[in-house]
């Protein structure tokens, strides 16, 4: 009698925890949904391929919360986020250069990550050609996060939000490198700054005042060669006559390249949101836009690499009265996106 009570107690424990694992397993996802990227129709065409890449709600939240973790650092302290905050368009406003893991200093400006799923050439010195592989970069970096992959995997593996998100996004708990790296692409390819006081001028939502109009006309005579289009780039990598930084030792493009025809060429960046990404310049020099201007029209460096849009008609730089500078960084203001800065969609 007694053993039988003994064996009926252990089948019932063994049914109610049968029951408890059953419903942890069977509990229902969250359903995945595609994301629709919304962005206006004068802006240039996806580079972001979605059928290799599909982006979905899931993907995307996971991709946050990757971008905010500092578990892809080699000792958990420095997140993609640390560098780029979104308060400065996704950009380090309070130093020159980028920080990284130790406090280490690294050569380049954290440039912003707004719009990237339009662009066809990542970092400043276009070393990637793919969203889905620019974060290896900073990940694998020394001076940033100074971690690896496989490390990365590894940490991720023993938290189990983590192999609930990768579920949810991707079908299963299997977490791998290139499964990190997508779902911080995707989170990437939600970024997109479209609603400034320019992109409601230009939907015809609103005027821009005569200081506006008159610096966007003066933008288009003096600046629009390289800041071309609806991204204001057209990146493409120029020598634009800044001195060598001995400091840094970065001569941009060359380090890619190893031609001494790209010798101190950088991509040229993107200007939206531009009112909010100081210090400026690939090694961050200038603190405003009045010393960016003043540099264009008065201390641009004659070098045989120059870039030919700086050195016409027997003169160096681009000719700029001070209040044609104020009018251009009237001009400049109206491609602050402050809805971007703010939207608590993509904080952490």
């Amino acid at each position: 009698m007694t053993k039988l009570i003994l064996k009926t107690g252990l089948l019932i424990i063994a049914f109610l925890n049968f029951i408890s694992c059953s419903d942890e397993v069977i509990q229902p996802l969250e359903k995945d949904e595609a994301v629709q990227l919304q962005f206006p129709s004068y802006f240039p065409e996806m580079t972001f391929d979605q059928n290799e890449n599909p982006v979905t709600k899931n993907g995307v939240e996971l991709g946050r919360k990757l971008f905010y973790e500092g578990r892809l650092s080699r000792n958990n302290t420095i997140s993609c986020g640390f560098c780029h905050i979104q308060e400065h368009a996704f950009t380090h406003h309070s130093h020159t250069v980028s920080h990284g893991i130790d406090d280490r200093i690294g050569i380049r400006n954290v440039p912003a990550i707004q719009n990237m799923a339009f662009l066809k050439r990542y970092m400043w010195d276009g070393v990637i050609h793919n969203l889905n592989q620019q974060p290896i970069i900073p990940i694998t970096d020394a001076n940033e996060m100074d971690s690896s992959m496989p490390e990365v995997i590894a940490k991720l593996s023993k938290e189990g939000i983590y192999k609930k998100l990768f579920k949810q996004a991707y079908g299963d708990e299997s977490i791998t490198g290139e499964r990190v790296l997508k779902a911080l692409s995707q989170f990437m390819a939600t970024l997109i700054s479209a609603d400034s006081k320019y992109d409601q001028f230009r939907q015809g939502k609103l005027n821009l005042s005569s200081e506006e109009s008159q610096g966007m006309v003066l933008f288009q005579q003096k600046c629009s060669s390289c800041h071309s289009g609806e991204l204001f780039t057209d990146e493409s990598f120029r020598n634009t006559g800044m001195y060598y930084n001995t400091q840094f030792k970065d001569a941009g493009r060359h380090r890619v390249t190893l031609d001494q025809n790209d010798w101190m060429k950088f991509r040229v960046p993107s200007l939206r949101n531009v009112e909010y990404t100081a210090p400026y310049m690939h090694d961050g020099r200038f603190y405003t836009l009045d010393a960016v201007l003043n540099f264009y029209s008065d201390n641009v460096e004659d070098n045989p690499n120059l870039d030919p849009q700086l050195k016409q008609n027997n003169h160096v730089g681009i000719t700029m009265n001070t209040q044609e500078k104020q009018f251009i960084i009237a001009f400049l203001k109206t491609l602050s996106d402050k809805s971007f800065i703010s939207n608590p969609k993509f904080a952490e």
